[in-house]
């Protein structure tokens, strides 16, 4: 039996450093120690979540470790192309949270970092990874059951929760733009469930409708793009309201040849109770699918690719596209 691949974290300051770590160590990975710089607000979060594993406060000597195999970076989104190519530079593959880098400058960059040193650079698009619902429509759609992908329209709504934003939040420089960020989850789904490997941005654009004192921050967003196998629109935003009893209603529409699947990820409003809903519509079937006890294919994959230096949680070729699109639809919506 191979040895557990073990991994740290390094950069707390977003919350998908929870699903990350968990995740990981869920699919059979042991976290053995974790860095960040000074005391974000989520360090309480992942100390009560992880008690039992101590805290780094040298990050070079974690790089330099040699029984760490993975580093698993959460940090401000600036900061976090700079994080992974040290810890390329020092032999450990990467799992960062999206947006995997800020501006071109860095992901060219990471590109040639990866091509230096054969690392794995992986995103964990949280959006298509951490929801089960996501890997049931995956399997219907490899199955064949709406035919050929033609189309999807991936909606984001978010809840600002402002009393929790550190400052980073509102500072365009540091968390990237709304499209750079959120916006590369529903990119993510686009490449994937239509199969392809490149797009052109027709549209895009951001706003700040409701939030006129924060000048930097970008509450709207939306892209429309294409490619030789089919077309997709996305719309996010920071206007989840206090009503609705999660952070978003995040949605998923994917439309086939033969059929739509729709999925509401984590809340069917005024329907069924929890999360990953999924509504299969097709020449025999019209149907609710509970997809909860769907599996999360993507961490125990990225394990096996670390072990066996195959791409099969995610090509690389993908991670780097998806993150071209999403900066090229940012420069494209600010005027660049």
């Amino acid at each position: 039996m191979s040895d557990p691949i073990r991994m740290a974290a390094v950069g707390l300051d977003h919350r998908h450093i929870y699903g990350q770590c968990g995740h990981m160590i869920a699919a059979g990975a042991e976290l053995i120690t974790y860095w960040t710089e000074g005391e974000p607000e989520t360090l309480p979060g992942f100390q009560k979540r992880f008690p039992d594993v101590p805290r780094s406060r040298d990050l070079d000597a974690v790089l330099s470790r040699p029984d760490i195999d993975l580093i698993v970076i959460a940090a401000i989104p600036a900061d976090r192309a700079e994080l992974a190519i040290k810890a390329m530079e020092a032999g450990k593959d990467v799992m960062v949270d999206k947006p995997g880098c800020t501006n071109f400058e860095q992901l060219h960059k990471i590109q040639a970092c990866v091509a230096r040193t054969k690392r794995i650079w992986s995103i964990d698009f949280s959006e298509r990874f951490e929801v089960p619902a996501v890997t049931r429509a995956a399997e219907l759609v490899a199955q064949g059951a709406i035919g050929k992908v033609v189309q999807t329209v991936g909606l984001g709504p978010h809840r600002l929760n402002r009393a929790t934003r550190p400052d980073w939040f509102f500072q365009r420089e540091r968390y990237g733009g709304i499209l750079t960020d959120i916006a590369s989850h529903q990119i993510d789904q686009f490449l994937y469930f239509t199969g392809s490997a490149d797009a052109e941005i027709t549209l895009a654009s951001v706003g700040n409708f409701a939030n006129p004192d924060d000048s930097e921050l970008q509450d709207f967003g939306q892209i429309a793009l294409r490619s030789p196998n089919g077309h997709g629109y996305i719309r996010v935003d920071w206007y989840t309201p206090d009503a609705l009893p999660n952070w978003g209603d995040g949605r998923l529409t994917i439309l086939g040849t033969e059929g739509t699947i729709e999925l509401r990820k984590y809340v069917d409003v005024a329907g069924r109770a929890g999360t990953d809903h999924l509504f299969l519509v097709n020449g025999t079937r019209c149907e609710y699918v509970d997809c909860k006890e769907a599996s999360l294919p993507y961490f125990t994959n990225l394990i096996n690719d670390i072990r066996d230096r195959t791409e099969t949680a995610m090509p690389q070729s993908h991670a780097f596209k998806v993150m071209e699109l999403a900066l090229e639809a940012q420069r494209i919506a600010e005027g660049g």
